[in-house]
């Protein structure tokens, strides 16, 4: 799966990312204009966007390239759940 971008426009915006295999990883997150551009880039490659402040501002004390921590794997899991369903596809290991 490519990134999942989390967003509370235009002031926060956390990108993510989710192989299947690895806990999810935080990839990007910035604050006014640079928020912009990671929901821009996100809208540009198709990458599905959800709005959830409160996530937001957990998953924005993350450093970029730090993996997310097990509190808040439900939180995120419903995240990446959002954007499978949008996608279309089955999470890894989802039965067929």
């Amino acid at each position: 799966m490519k990134d999942d971008s989390i967003i509370n426009p235009p002031d926060l915006a956390i990108a993510l990312r989710y192989d299947g295999e690895n806990s999810p990883q935080v990839t990007a997150k910035g604050r006014g204009e640079l928020a912009q551009e990671i929901i821009d880039i996100a809208n540009e490659h198709g990458i599905p966007l959800q709005g959830d402040p409160e996530l937001a501002k957990l998953l924005g004390t993350i450093p970029v390239g730090d993996e997310i921590p097990q509190q808040l794997y439900v939180a995120v899991a419903e995240v990446i759940a959002f954007a499978y369903m949008l996608s279309g596809k089955r999470p890894p290991g989802y039965p067929p």
